[in-house]
């Protein structure tokens, strides 16, 4: 058993300065000098190093040294290798007496700043000179010295001057040393770009890190030369203390404006010093180290007072971008169409909001009117962008409102149009409102309303988006006006496209021509002029990424419970599985049938195929989360569907023998599955093993803040709970909390926008550090700084990936793929990765396009595009033409197959909900309390469900629509009769382009009786 101490030196080196290790190790000399490391396992973080990185090599290190085994001893030999490897400054992290003071480190991160800065002017030194006068002074090794005159002599002196950045890891003191050396090999120049002053002879005794002046690397974040006499600068001091540390950092508590990081921030100086993992100051002093004033999001400001100024709302707010944003920008401020793509984290919302405002005050200059529209995707988003974004900066300047579907104000959008400069909303209202103009323009809004639209997340807008219907309203009217160019008559006015996206993806693609293909198609259907991106340089972030796996349980009891009970299912209703169970290809098996099932009436197999996807999904959850929560989940199914069976009066509703069959089945069942959930010895690896990233997160951060990504809303929830009722996550300060999507399921009450926008300004004040979240929180929505990304058990595409990954903004973040041994899950992340490479060389390809060669193909994709559509208008008006009389579509249950009503019979409230009002009807269902029906929108609400008097199946929900009660149609509860043919249907939007097309336009209310 390892004592006391040597666990305190595992955990500081593998939990506390993993990082910072990282940075100040060098592989090669430290493992020459490690006994305890077999010959093997030396080999492979050599050959990791050789053929990646130095860095990634120190991680296989860390993880080996943790993994053991440990001979007795071991600390002290690794501390006396990396004293003698030439690593003192790595060494110093290894015991607490001499870890460096957070000052110390504050003033080593700006030194090596500046020498990262001013590479280039140092790359031009006389480096055999300085290297061998650095050997001298002691702040190169002998191996060190080795390396930089072997690149002097093969490729000369600017590669040579490259390898001697290896004094920055040398510990806290070697700037001094360093200039110094350059002062004596008559580098003086350098020494006076170095530290700032005007004549190293009238201060060679005053040289060290304490006199080196911030306005030698202050950042300007304009593209114009601009020069401040009042720029803060560190003081100088009489005379130098302990290698600079007190000289600088009195001047560092004496700066005049106090900054500190915004939980929230869509653009963030990535230039800024890494913070030290123990010093709580560390963010505050980098922005000041680097004479920047930042904002509320980290935005560069010029001064405090602008500051002050920038955290009123509704004042006016001077948007500062950098370079790099301003380079993406330059097209669209000519008022051309174009699409941004940057890195999530990278303030791609901030070079917006720049756009609309410098796009509104072109308009008035101009005297011609500007409006701008916002469209996201995500009802959150709304919110998000009105108050961090737009709101903020321009609510001072413009007229700002925003809409969303949960909004009393998207009832009179039009008149919120007319009324404001900026109207931020949900793409479908702004879809709905232009289908409305198409038939009445009083009722709607045209494109023609807007300057400018710009679109968030603009990869979406592919067939059958709602932004794909948008801008195929765009892409037709734009051809229109060429003709009406050519008539020699006034075109109709479009507003000018921005999309912005993080990564267009590669859709299919499995080659690079492919991939450029699909970037184009996006291209074209934006009418984007280019897609335009940047190189952040050193203002990019990537969290330190990492495959954690899970041994593969070797005993499953439970599972095999699960799967008998499914086999005598498949025995009872004959049928043959060609797909292993609790696989994602077992559930569409299953699907299928039970649609296949509805529409044959073949009531034995329908049943059986949906209580075997109940199953299936249990098995699932005890996969990924408890078996607790697994039998918790199939009890709630059967006590809601014994509720089913049983009518409000308590008699008894139609029970087949299959219903008694699969009822029995559980029961004989439930109490062993009961009992193996209590053995914690079956449980699965992999929640161990989130429960060990967790701890290690939260204990050896000093401020953790995470995001769990899941595939089910099941295990999000799941997850949360479990979060909460362990009391280990507790003493360690974690706070969960879940965040799942919004639409109708059936399994799982979605989360209303109410509840995810007060989860979400939960985890922005950190009264929530952990979200356990579903995809939904992947895309577009800005969380405080996370330092902790997992994903669960889940790999999708390499849109996804991006995504998921900047979430993790904060310098330190670290991103984790979670998979079980053998389960495929890091491959695919593989697959992704190389997607994403994939895509990169794809962008450059069209970039690299001559403008008349992109324009041609552009076209092409346009015409192709307005094509497809009219031949599938085309297709559906043959079908409208060949419908069917409402009166011959018929309804029946999907379940026990009971006729239910006519086509006829159906009215349209809203455009979107079917009713049937007929007292005919009224005597076939009953009316239940149903907990996952909790709606309220404008003038109608639901939250009872309408059910099968016969066989309890539920048929949709009681709506109270102005005050009457009308029964309303889930069409996924019934199987539709069409002339001689049965089908079912997934929503009401299938069924309505097939027979209903005519009637919902010339219905709008209902019957009075």
């Amino acid at each position: 058993m390892e004592s006391s101490a040597d666990e305190r030196f595992l955990w500081l080196i593998y939990d506390c300065f993993r990082n910072r290790l990282r940075s100040l190790i060098q592989i090669e000399p430290v493992l020459d000098r490690l006994t305890f490391i077999e010959r093997d396992q030396k080999d492979l973080i050599l050959n990791k190093a050789k053929k990646e990185s130095n860095q990634l090599a120190v991680d296989l290190l860390i993880d080996t040294i943790y993994r053991g085994p440990r001979p007795a001893g071991w600390c002290r030999e690794l501390t006396d290798a990396l004293n003698t490897a030439g690593c003192q400054h790595a060494a110093m992290y290894m015991e607490t007496e001499t870890l460096p003071s957070a000052s110390s480190e504050a003033v080593n991160d700006y030194c090596v700043k500046l020498i990262d800065l001013l590479a280039p002017s140092l790359q031009q030194m006389k480096t055999p000179d300085v290297c061998t006068m650095s050997f001298t002074q002691n702040i190169l090794t002998e191996d060190d010295r080795e390396i930089v005159m072997a690149a002097c002599t093969n490729y000369g002196n600017r590669a040579g001057a490259r390898e001697l950045r290896k004094i920055v890891q040398k510990p806290p003191g070697w700037f001094s040393t360093f200039l110094d050396v350059l002062r004596q090999t008559e580098h003086l120049d350098m020494v006076r770009e170095l530290t700032g002053l005007e004549s190293t002879e009238d201060h060679k005794d005053s040289i060290c890190e304490g006199n080196v002046k911030p306005e030698a690397v202050k950042y300007e974040p304009d593209l114009k030369e601009n020069k401040n006499d009042n720029d803060q600068s560190v003081r100088e001091s009489d005379s130098c203390i302990d290698n600079g540390e007190e000289s600088l950092n009195t001047s560092l508590d004496n700066s005049s404006c106090d900054t500190t990081r915004n939980e929230s921030t869509d653009a963030y100086p990535a230039n800024s010093l890494d913070p030290d993992l123990y010093s709580s100051g560390g963010e505050s002093l980098n922005s000041s180290l680097l004479g920047l004033t930042l904002d509320e999001s980290n935005q560069p400001i010029p001064d405090c007072a602008e500051r002050d100024a920038a955290a009123g709302a509704g004042r006016e707010t001077e948007i500062l971008l950098w370079p790099y944003q301003k380079e993406v920008a330059r097209p669209a401020l000519e008022g051309k169409n174009i699409i941004i793509c940057l890195p999530t984290g990278s303030g791609k919302t901030r070079v917006a909001v720049y756009i609309t405002k410098e796009h509104l005050e072109s308009c008035r200059q101009e005297k011609r009117p500007g409006k701008v529209v916002v469209l996201v995707n995500k009802v959150p988003l709304v919110e998000q962008h009105y108050t961090k974004e737009f709101g903020k900066y321009l609510k001072g300047q413009y007229r700002v409102e925003k809409v969303s579907g949960d909004s009393q104000l998207k009832i009179s959008f039009p008149e919120i149009v007319k009324k404001n400069d900026i109207i931020i909303c949900t793409a479908q209202i702004l879809e709905n409102f232009l289908e409305k103009a198409e038939k009445s323009r009083d009722e709607g809004v045209t494109l023609s309303d807007f300057s400018m639209a710009v679109i968030d997340e603009c990869h979406h807008t592919q067939k059958g988006n709602v932004y794909s219907l948008i801008m195929f309203r765009y892409l037709k009217q734009k051809i229109q006006n060429e003709k009406l160019v050519k008539e020699q008559n006034a075109p109709v006015p479009l507003p000018q496209i921005l999309g912005l996206t993080a990564s267009p993806g590669v859709g299919e693609a499995k080659t690079v021509d492919k991939a450029e293909e699909h970037i184009l198609q996006i291209c074209a259907n934006l009418d984007a002029f280019r897609i335009m991106t940047s190189s952040l340089g050193e203002h990019r972030k990537e969290p330190y990424k990492r495959i954690a796996t899970a041994a593969e349980r070797k005993e499953d009891p439970f599972g095999d419970v699960i799967k008998g009970i499914m086999n005598a299912i498949h025995t009872h209703a004959n049928l043959d599985p060609s797909c292993d169970l609790g696989t994602q290809n077992y559930e569409h098996w299953v699907v299928q049938k039970e649609k296949n099932a509805a529409k044959e009436e073949n009531q034995k197999v329908r049943v059986c195929a949906a209580h075997l996807r109940q199953y299936n999904e249990a098995l699932h959850q005890s996969n990924t989360i408890r078996m607790s929560d697994a039998c918790s989940f199939l009890e709630k199914f059967y006590n809601e569907e014994l509720e089913k069976k049983t009518a409000p009066d308590e008699v008894s509703v139609q029970i087949t023998d299959t219903d008694r069959f699969l009822f029995q089945l559980f029961k004989d069942n439930q109490a062993k599955l009961q009992e193996l959930a209590k053995h914690p010895e079956y449980e699965n690896k992999i929640l161990a093993e989130l429960r060990r990233l967790i701890l290690q997160e939260f204990t050896a951060r000093e401020e953790a803040s995470g995001i769990v990504f899941t595939k089910t809303r099941l295990s999000a929830i799941a997850l949360s709970q479990w979060i909460q009722e362990n009391r280990k996550f507790e003493e360690v300060g974690v706070r969960a909390g879940h965040l799942i999507g919004g639409g109708d399921q059936s399994i799982v009450k979605p989360m209303t926008p109410k509840e995810q926008k007060e989860v979400l300004a939960k985890f922005r004040t950190g009264e929530i550090n952990l979200l356990i979240a579903t995809t939904v929180a992947e895309e577009g929505l800005d969380y405080k700084q996370c330092n902790l990304v997992i994903r669960y058990c889940l790999v999708t595409n390499e849109i996804a990936m991006i995504q998921a990954r900047g979430r993790g903004r904060a310098e330190d973040s670290s991103y984790t793929v979670l998979q079980v041994e053998g389960s495929g899950v890091a491959e695919r992340e593989t697959v992704n990765e190389f997607r994403e490479k994939m895509m990169g060389k794809a962008i450059e390809k069209i970039q690299k396009l001559d403008q008349a060669e992109y324009e041609r193909k552009k076209r092409e994709f346009q015409f192709q595009t307005i094509l497809e559509k009219k031949v599938r208008k085309k297709k559906k008006q043959q079908k409208l033409m060949q419908k069917l009389d409402p009166g011959d579509v018929s309804f029946s249950c999907r379940n026990c197959s009971k006729s239910v009503c006519s086509g006829k019979d159906i009215e349209i409230i809203g455009t979107m909900h079917h009713v049937n009002v007929s007292e005919e009807f009224r005597d076939l269902f009953t009316v239940r309390k149903n907990p996952t029906l909790q709606e309220r929108q404008l003038d109608f609400e639901a939250n009872s469900a309408i059910a099968c008097k016969d066989c309890g199946s539920t048929w949709g929900s009681m709506m109270l629509y102005r005050g009457i009660d009308c029964p309303c149609l889930h069409i996924k509860h019934f199987t539709v009769k069409l002339g001689d043919r049965q089908r079912v249907f997934h929503n009401w939007r299938e069924k309505c382009h097939l027979t209903f097309q005519s009637k919902c336009t010339a219905s709008g209310c209902v019957r009075s009786g």
